[in-house]
């Protein structure tokens, strides 16, 4: 096991090497506007502005640029917001934003395995009935319809309805609940259409005819035996599930104006505030590799019988 954990580091370092270069390269292919600060930016004299870029270091060669990035954020130099904070360290920036979005992430994580799996125990219950369809029509209409729009009748709706606010709140922990339920309907929909699968699979093995023969109950069956070795293989999608959060958090932040990373990566686009876009878009990309890798141990702590060699 510790060859193949050393293994799937090494392939992760290289992973996230290769994002590194990506990104940075791309944006060199952007206009250089978004490197200037807003004091240039209102400057009309041409020579200025290439002064600036030339006392920056970025008309040396990309490769060049490369290796002085990595150092200074070796460093712990994340560089400085041109406009969108303006002068502002990058920072001092992530360090109030990524508590934000963290503590959102998580919560819509856990409402995500819980309500999922709650749906999915409803569905396998309630099979080929009304707690089956009742699931059925919300995965599809979760996953068929744009995110955006029911989203946005979420937004309107449910929070007049329900007396919620619009947006979000610091000091108003009501303001919290739709962000969080909007963050993890996609994962609410992946795990109960997977548990569901898992679970009718299984109940047509040989082990829970034998149990069933034996005198247990379906119930007794589905609880004790078929649920466990269904859960199993939903660890593995908890990474996908990562990734559908940090996604969902640039829409979700934006919608409810949530001072976290996901709106900052927003508004730096907008602004074209190449510094900031730059750091968050590598942030996210190290976060998905670790979530990866992560979720490849977590498979194997939930089911001692999976051996993680090279041969097995």
């Amino acid at each position: 096991m510790r060859k193949y954990i050393l293994s799937r580091i090494l392939r992760s370092l290289i992973t996230v090497a290769i994002v590194f270069v990506a990104v940075f390269m791309l944006l060199r292919l952007m206009p250089l506007s978004g490197y200037f600060p807003q004091e240039i930016l209102k400057e009309t004299d041409e020579a200025t502005r290439m002064t600036y870029l030339r006392n920056q270091g970025l008309l040396d060669h990309p490769l060049l640029q490369l290796w002085r990035f990595l150092q200074r954020l070796f460093q712990g130099d994340l560089g400085r917001s041109l406009t969108v904070y303006p002068k502002v360290p990058i920072s001092t920036l992530l360090k109030e934003k990524i508590p934000v979005t963290a503590a959102f992430g998580f919560a819509s994580m856990v409402t995500g395995i819980v309500l999922g799996i709650a749906l999915g125990l409803l569905m396998v219950r309630y099979k080929d009935k009304w707690g089956d369809r009742a699931g059925t029509v919300y995965i599809l209409l979760v996953r068929a319809i744009p995110s955006l729009i029911y989203l946005f009748f979420i937004q309107v709706w449910v929070s007049k309805w329900f007396h919620l606010p619009l947006v979000f709140y610091k000091n108003r922990p009501s303001s919290w609940i739709l962000p969080t339920i909007c963050l993890s309907l996609g994962s609410i929909a992946y795990y109960a259409l997977w548990l569901r699968r898992f679970m009718v699979d299984e109940e047509n093995r040989d082990y829970v005819k034998f149990a069933q023969v034996k005198g247990l109950s379906k119930k007794e069956v589905l609880r004790r035996h078929v649920f466990k070795n269904a859960v199993i293989p939903l660890t593995v999608y908890i990474p996908t599930d990562l990734l559908f959060i940090i996604s969902g958090s640039l829409i979700i932040e934006t919608l409810y104006a949530i001072p976290g990373t996901g709106g900052l990566l927003t508004s730096a686009i907008k602004a074209q505030d190449n510094n900031l876009v730059q750091v968050i878009v590598l942030m996210y990309a190290v976060l998905s590799v670790v979530g990866v890798f992560l979720g490849d141990l977590l498979v194997a702590f939930v089911d001692p019988r999976i051996k993680l060699t090279e041969g097995e």
